[in-house]
């Protein structure tokens, strides 16, 4: 499935890159074409005033197409600066070349079919190739006659045909490396939809396992006081335990994927205030104090005073009492949990440290992941689902801070909260 997404994506990306490298060279063609064209024209018309424009003598008479012979010889017009090849022909009204003009003289049967070629187009200018040589030509009346202009123009057909061919060249090559770069993307773009798609799924498995469990004890116990229909209530009581007790459990799960889905997708801005982080811990503390005591745990602490955040003061608690929760349930017997507040630059850094097993490499990223635990059976045992972290971190990133862990095998595991201060 996702490979064809991303064969979608891959394929979109380069119809789109494509049409507009398309646009972009055509456009480039037309503009550079055009140019040409208006300069070949230009040239046209100006070659054509240069060679009517005899040399200066205001004594001399114009040429009348009666006589026989040009009163003046064009071989007195000053030659032309520029290096284009040209020529001029000076033809009667059927078209018969009366006189050339040119700086090279290029033969009466070349002039010919350069005429003949020219009015094949039946058109006023165009262009035509002769003798692998591309020429333009401009044709206007001329006293009884016309006077038909052609101007070389291979070096600027050849500038075209050049630039097609680059344009083919570069097409390709970009073509090429579009292609690596767009599968490059694509895949990137592609990497956070199969994360999440896989995170629903692993999510949705790990709820249903969830559920399934307590759901198998319920009906177990409600089948044993089924089948012992006639004993009292009173004797029966353990099963009524064991459904209230797995009932409880699966409240709290409901709960807490409740509380997840809400601080996730809520468009409800949550209400900040500024409060007193120090005093959020401490009361964290004495709630958990007897619980620490309890499970035969040493409970170290250092609070720096009047700490203050901006935020929501029941959520921080929260995350305090799950972090407190977690050391608790992981440290080992007659272990120690150290609590440690203080500021930092412009932070204020929350560190739970208690000692035990601690995490293994491979699990220190994933471990805020909803429902993984690294120890399941002892993670059931204790009444978990692996849904704490996940919710103190949503938590904690919610307020613009970070979350974190460290863990040394066989030694200690501590998690670091860092909320900015007010």
């Amino acid at each position: 499935m996702f490979k064809k997404l991303r064969n979608k994506f891959l394929i979109l990306n380069l119809v789109i890159i494509s049409i507009m490298m398309m646009i972009a060279f055509i456009s480039i063609y037309l503009i550079t074409y055009s140019n040409i064209r208006s300069d070949i024209d230009m040239e046209l018309h100006r070659i054509s005033e240069f060679y009517r424009k005899p040399k200066e003598n205001p004594t001399q008479p114009r040429y009348d197409f009666n006589n026989d012979k040009p009163p003046h010889d064009f071989d007195n017009i000053e030659p032309r600066s520029e290096p284009s090849l040209s020529f001029s022909l000076i033809t009667d009204n059927q078209w018969n070349i009366i006189i050339t003009s040119s700086i090279f003289d290029m033969g009466d049967e070349f002039y010919g079919t350069a005429k003949d070629s020219a009015l094949s187009l039946e058109a006023d200018t165009g262009k035509f190739k002769l003798d692998d040589n591309y020429w333009a030509f401009l044709i206007t009346p001329h006293f009884n006659g016309y006077e038909m202009v052609f101007l070389d123009i291979t070096s600027q057909q050849a500038i075209l045909t050049n630039l097609i061919y680059t344009f083919l060249v570069v097409a390709f090559i970009m073509f090429i490396f579009i292609f690596f770069i767009s599968k490059f993307f694509a895949n990137k773009s592609i990497k956070p939809i199969k994360e999440a798609f896989d995170k629903q799924k692993q999510f949705i498995a790990d709820a249903s396992h969830e559920i399934k469990t307590p759901l198998a004890v319920i009906n177990t116990n409600a089948d044993v006081l089924l089948s012992h229909g006639e004993d009292s209530i009173n004797n029966q009581l353990k099963w009524l335990y064991y459904i209230k007790s797995e009932t409880e459990r699966m409240a709290k799960l409901t709960n807490d994927l409740l509380y997840l889905t809400q601080i996730d997708y809520s468009e409800i801005e949550m209400v900040f205030a500024c409060f007193n982080l120090s005093e959020t811990v401490e009361n964290a503390i004495l709630t958990m104090e007897a619980i620490i005591f309890e499970n035969n745990i040493s409970l170290n602490y250092d609070i720096e005073p009047d700490l203050m955040t901006n935020g929501n003061n029941e959520q921080i608690k929260q995350v305090v009492m799950i972090l407190l929760d977690n050391a608790v349930k992981y440290t080992n017997s007659k272990g120690t949990v150290n609590i440690s507040l203080r500021k930092l630059h412009n932070n204020i850094v929350l560190s739970v440290t208690n000692t035990g097993k601690g995490i293994p490499k491979e699990h220190i990223n994933k471990i805020f992941d909803r429902f993984y635990r690294t120890d399941k059976s002892r993670t059931r045992k204790n009444g978990g689902y692996g849904l704490g972290l996940a919710i103190a971190k949503t938590i904690v990133e919610q307020h613009g801070g970070s979350i974190s862990a460290e863990s040394i095998l066989n030694k200690s595991t501590t998690f670091c909260v860092k909320l900015p201060c007010a």
